[in-house]
């Protein structure tokens, strides 16, 4: 018998694009012998839709009639996704239509998928997924509160601030002179909750500085501001969940200013050296930083774990975790695994069993109190 396997992606994130190749990369790779593969495709305005060419209509922006809009079902007895009328048509009938998950991938990258929204909706349905729990991907979407943590568990981090967007509104002299006095030029402007580098500007005035903070909070209602660090950056991607595994070290050398969502996805120019030219200690200390920032957040699945390393000190600080990483056949987090030895197609049966794996433990729990 196949697996049934649901692969998510789309969503209502600037990241829309990037989750679309990722999900593509990712059904093209799994094994048909032992999944059934059932792409599933969120509009930017939050629709959900399945259909086979799911994936490849909304990376074409063109029509989804030939699709089938769709709601999974918070109710575990349900275990999966029902078939909505389509606009003009007749409700179908339940119970030719109920949808059985038995795994979800989902591929979704930023707001409304890795912050623990979509996580939640399983947890309720009762539906084992890949990737991160509520609280990982929650904590780890939020910079800020993603870096509490970090330095709880006592792990280096960079010198930052963050505010809300209607405390930057009342007072924005303030809060360009805190930046000024705190963490000085450059620096970087970051909404709080995104990834692939949206809505990020580097910052080397006052001006600057402004300009950024105003593109920034378009994307969210916090902003995150942090000092600039001179140094190499270097990636790790993690593996598993209560035993994670590190993979060896990869270096990002950005061909823009700084490691930009063009630099990222559009330019091709930026260059990547795996595995990191390193010294042996140097190497074991990212990696084990790396699961132990994996375990902080209480990850799952995978991560990838980003660092600085201080030019003139050698000192390694953490930047950032992606608790849902791209995914595509280039990204860093699978081509670190290949380098280790893990191919692409061998991966995603990993992060299945994961998946899998951790349900099955949840499940022995208790839920009721007997007296």
């Amino acid at each position: 018998m196949k697996l049934k396997v649901g692969v998510l992606c789309g969503g209502r994130s600037g990241e829309h694009e990037v989750s679309l190749k990722s999900a593509a990369s990712i059904t093209d790779a799994l094994d048909k012998e032992k999944y059934e593969i059932i792409p599933i495709g969120i509009t930017r305005k939050g629709a959900w839709f399945t259909g086979e060419n799911v994936i490849q209509d909304l990376a074409q922006g063109g029509s989804l009639e030939g699709n089938d809009p769709i709601a999974i079902i918070p109710d575990p007895e349900v275990g999966g996704f029902v078939k909505l009328p389509r606009e003009g048509g007749e409700s179908p009938s339940p119970s030719k239509e109920v949808e059985k998950l038995e795994v979800v991938f989902p591929v979704l990258h930023g707001p409304y998928g890795e912050d623990g929204t979509v996580q939640g909706l399983l947890e309720l349905a009762g539906i084992p997924y890949v990737g991160p729990g509520v609280l990982a991907a929650s904590a780890g979407m939020d910079k800020a509160i993603m870096k509490m943590v970090f330095q709880q568990r006592g792990l280096p981090v960079g010198k930052y601030l963050y505010f809300l967007r209607k405390e930057w509104e009342k007072d924005r002299e303030y809060y360009l002179d805190k930046v000024e006095r705190k963490l000085g030029y450059p620096c970087f402007v970051k909404p709080c909750n995104l990834g692939s580098s949206v809505g990020i500007s580097k910052a080397k005035s006052r001006e600057e500085l402004l300009r950024g903070i105003e593109e920034a909070i378009q994307y969210d209602r916090k902003i995150v501001i942090e000092e600039f660090i001179r140094g190499r950056e270097i990636e790790v991607s993690v593996l598993g969940n209560d035993e994670p595994l590190a993979s060896l070290p990869g270096e990002v050398v950005p061909c823009n200013e700084f490691y930009d969502y063009r630099a990222k996805y559009l330019d091709d120019r930026s260059l990547l050296y795996i595995p990191a030219e390193m010294d042996s200690s140097s190497a074991s200390r990212v990696q084990e930083m790396a699961v132990e920032s994996f375990k902080a957040l209480d990850g799952s699945g995978m991560g990838r774990v980003d660092f600085f390393v201080e030019e003139e000190t050698n000192r390694i600080i953490i930047n950032e975790i992606n608790t849902i990483p791209g995914f595509t056949q280039v990204s860093m987090y699978p081509k670190l695994w290949e380098a280790s030895g893990v191919s692409y197609g061998e991966l995603l049966d990993r992060l299945i069993n994961l998946a899998l794996e951790r349900f099955r433990e949840k499940e022995q729990l208790k839920t009721t109190v007997e007296f």
